[in-house]
């Protein structure tokens, strides 16, 4: 038990970084009411669950352990249980309350307000303010609480994520986000640096703005400053040492914006561009908006500005309709192009989309692992080539936390790295001479800026 607070809470998340920067954020404010965080839900007062519908697999998990919660709830009635996500998206909630019917409140993507008038409402939380705070209102506290780390991240937290852009309004053919999400909105640009030099003054070294398509923030607005012009702000604040975004769309990936990240000395030379297939045809069936010569075209641009960029992306295997010699065209891409990062995922039909109401799921569940299969073996060979160039070299490792016997951190073009030496390294930036490289990591140990000339890797 948390002896400065009388209640606990405990927030269980699963998805995506959107979703960890809505807990932190409701984490902090429920601490506003008088509740201190807890590992176990056993012994918590309230319990969240943030969830993810963008696969059948992450949904899954969620009635599993809605499944044990209802058993908890059973046991203890004056539990307070929250469903907070996606998986209410913005109106799905009066068929969640008949399914669920011992869940108490029901929060959409990125709202933790009904669960806080909950709380206010049933006479459950302590209202306790920081001494600073006791003249001002408990409302203005909440919302102020959304810039703060909550207790068991202070001090332990390096990286944090900032959303900057909610919902989406693009609508590919298999993606539930912006039903679940709604539609795109930026938010302003003070509301946004202003949590940035929140988090610097709590610690946090490295802030990841995000968004479902991040590089279309403040088109909605009437400030005239995109992510360019934002990240050009956010790199002035002092005490953040690193700056990355995602998740980019190869249609709004500018020169611009490349430039921003040329020049920006905080802006990590770390891009994501999901492509999802390398066919022009089910690029279309997935209405991406773009062709794979377009996709080419800017790695082409991002390589001959940025040649020490690292670049990650997205493929989706077995999407409906996709024929073999389709996804071979994905392969010989990912052959061509190298990418640093592949996430891959196989096609999981969702609810409501386009492509559930117009196309036919009609490759098995065979032939989709196969596929994923194939391209894990292949970005094994490309990552343990890529990565052999490190051995031996010094790199900038900003440390984010230790790692059984070592420490733990990343090159500001996203390598995970391991490595030995030194005492209370947590937040610094630590030159590390490479040893062993893996496919996945590289392993080192902490050393002096004695050669300099080995950073530019």
């Amino acid at each position: 038990m948390n002896k400065t607070f009388g209640k606990q809470y405990h927030i269980w998340t699963i998805g995506c970084q959107m979703n960890e920067a809505d807990s932190r954020k409701l984490g902090a404010q429920l601490e506003t009411l008088g509740y201190g965080p807890t590992p176990d839900p056993d012994e918590a007062d309230v319990v969240v669950l943030n969830t993810c519908v963008v696969r059948q697999q992450a949904e899954n998990k969620i009635y599993g352990r809605l499944g044990s919660l209802k058993t908890i709830k059973q046991r203890r009635p004056d539990l307070v249980l929250g469903l907070m996500g996606c998986l209410v998206g913005v109106k799905e909630s009066p068929a969640l309350q008949e399914k669920f019917p011992f869940v108490d409140v029901f929060m959409s993507p990125s709202d933790g307000g009904p669960l806080l008038d909950y709380l206010q409402e049933h006479d459950l939380c302590e209202a306790v303010l920081l001494q600073e705070q006791s003249t001002r209102s408990l409302r203005d506290a909440i919302q102020d609480a959304g810039n703060v780390l909550p207790l068991d991240q202070r001090g332990a937290a390096i990286t944090a994520h900032v959303p900057v852009v909610l919902g989406c309004s693009h609508a590919c053919s298999f993606c539930i986000i912006p039903y679940r999400r709604g539609g795109e909105r930026s938010r302003p640009s003070a509301d946004v640096l202003r949590e940035i030099e929140s988090l610097a003054g709590q610690g946090i070294r490295e802030v990841m703005l995000l968004g479902q398509i991040v590089d279309r923030y403040g088109l909605d607005l009437d400030e005239g400053i995109g992510l360019a012009g934002l990240l050009a702000r956010a790199n002035k604040i002092d005490g953040i040492h690193r700056i990355r975004f995602l998740t980019s769309h190869p249609n709004w990936m500018n020169d611009k914006l490349l430039d921003a990240v040329a020049e920006l000395d905080k802006v990590c030379p770390h891009l994501e561009v999901p492509v999802q297939s390398g066919n022009d045809e089910v690029l279309a069936n997935m209405r991406r908006g773009y062709t794979s010569d377009d996709y080419y075209r800017l790695v082409d641009r991002i390589r001959a500005r940025l040649p020490q960029a690292a670049l990650n992306t997205d493929i989706i295997v077995g999407f409906s309709g996709e024929t073999d010699e389709q996804f071979m065209d994905t392969y010989r891409m990912m052959q061509r192009l190298q990418f640093d990062k592949v996430h891959i995922s196989t096609y999981s039909p969702r609810p409501k989309t386009v492509a559930v109401r117009k196309m036919t799921d009609n490759v098995t569940m065979a032939e989709k692992t196969r596929r994923r299969q194939m391209l894990d073996d292949l970005q094994k060979e490309v990552l343990t080539a890529k990565n052999a160039r490190y051995q031996n070299t010094l790199v900038e490792v900003l440390v984010e936390k230790p790692e059984k016997e070592r420490w733990f951190g990343r090159t500001p073009d996203n390598r995970l790295v391991y490595f030995e030496g030194g005492e209370d390294l947590v937040g610094q930036l630590v030159p590390v001479q490479i040893d062993w490289v893996g496919p996945y990591s590289l392993i080192g140990r902490k050393r002096q800026h004695a050669n300099a000339e080995l950073l530019a890797v």
